[in-house]
Order: structure tokens, then C-alpha cells, then sequence
């Protein structure tokens, strides 16, 4: 009876295996992970930005509206539960990535308006912000990208056949994704450089988000 009942469980686990589902759990779990690197360098950015503000504003105290776009901006974005479940739910993507790109939007107008200030640029506490911010966004777009791998690995594993069937079964669905108009906008790490010399003007700086 215990020889019949092993070799039951070996067939079953075996008829599981075959089916996708473990294909699956590894799938699902490396989504998760992947997940959780984005949102751990999206956290690392916002954390950075009240230094980056008053940083500023020791120089350019009059740029009161840029730094309440910053600031509403990084509100927005601390008010969206950023949880394992949101990735699950199109709708809750969408609302966190707009959140995002807003307060990337808001980060390089305040880019701009510090481009304006040749002391601001020298100062070594900004310079070091600046290094931070920059390998920030390099985190940033590394995650992305390989969140958004996971899930295109992940959505082939449940739509291809015979897996589909399994996961019909199981309810497992496609997930969302990232969506972006230029693919070359993760593909590419924004560049923040104020190497220029400090009297060089009005210049942009080279801030792409």
C-alpha cells in the first residue's frame, strides 16, 4: 500500500512538472523578486530627493514652485501602497508608474533650475547628490528591464501549450507590464552631469528621464 501510494505522488509530481507548473513557481518568484528590486531603487530615489530639494534651496530659495512640483510629486508617489500585489493589477501599474514618471518629470525641471546656479553646481554636497541620483537611475533601469524580462518569460510560460491547460486549472493569469512609449527610454540610463565649468550659463544639463 505505501509502494502504491509513493508511486502515485511520483506520477502525480511528475504529471506537474510536465504541465508547467513548476515552471510556474519559478516563474512567479522571479517576478516577485525582480519586483522588489524596482520598487527598492524607486524607494532609494525618493529617499534621496528632500536632501536634493533643501540642497537647492540653500542656493535658489526663490524657485518655490519647482520645489513644490518636487515635493507633490514624491507625495504622489508615497501614497500608492507599492506592494507585491500592485504588480498584479493593471490599473494599480498604471497609476504607480504615472506616479514615477511624474516625479522624474519634476526631478529634472529641478535639474534644470540648478544648472542655473554656477555655486550650487560646486557645492560638494550637491555633487555628491548628484553621483547618487545618477547611480540611482542606472539601478532604476537595470530593474525595470529585468522585471519586465520575468514577466514576458512568465506571460509565455501561461499562454504557450500544454501549459496553458495547467494554468487554466490553477487560475494562473498573464501579469501586466511596464509600458513605455520609446524603448530606448529603459534601454538607456539617464545621465546627470554638471561637469561643465561652473561659469558655462543657462545650459541644459544632460538629465534624461
Amino acid at each position: 500500500m505505501r509502494i502504491r501510494l509513493v508511486a502515485i505522488v511520483v506520477l502525480l509530481a511528475s504529471l506537474l512538472s510536465g504541465c508547467g507548473y513548476n515552471a510556474f513557481q519559478a516563474g512567479d518568484e522571479a517576478v516577485k523578486s525582480a519586483w522588489s528590486e524596482v520598487l527598492n531603487q524607486y524607494q532609494r530615489r525618493a529617499d534621496l530627493v528632500p536632501n536634493l530639494v533643501r540642497t537647492v534651496q540653500g542656493y535658489a530659495s526663490h524657485e518655490k514652485e519647482v520645489f513644490t512640483q518636487v515635493t507633490q510629486a514624491r507625495a504622489q508617489v508615497g501614497a500608492i501602497q507599492a506592494t507585491a500585489e500592485l504588480a498584479n493589477d493593471p490599473a494599480a501599474l498604471a497609476r504607480f508608474q504615472q506616479a514615477q514618471a511624474g516625479l522624474s518629470s519634476a526631478l529634472s525641471r529641478l535639474l534644470v533650475v540648478a544648472e542655473n546656479y554656477p555655486q550650487l553646481k560646486a557645492d560638494a554636497a550637491f555633487r555628491d547628490l548628484q553621483a547618487q541620483l545618477e547611480g540611482t537611475e542606472n539601478r532604476i533601469t537595470v530593474a525595470r528591464n529585468r522585471y519586465i524580462k520575468s514577466v514576458e518569460s512568465y506571460n509565455v510560460s501561461v499562454r504557450t501549450f500544454p501549459n496553458n491547460l495547467t494554468a487554466m486549472v490553477f487560475g494562473y493569469a498573464v501579469k501586466p507590464n511596464f509600458t513605455v512609449d520609446d524603448e530606448k527610454a529603459i534601454s538607456t540610463a539617464p545621465k546627470v552631469d554638471f561637469s561643465a565649468p561652473a561659469g558655462g550659463g543657462t545650459s541644459a544639463p544632460a538629465a534624461a528621464y
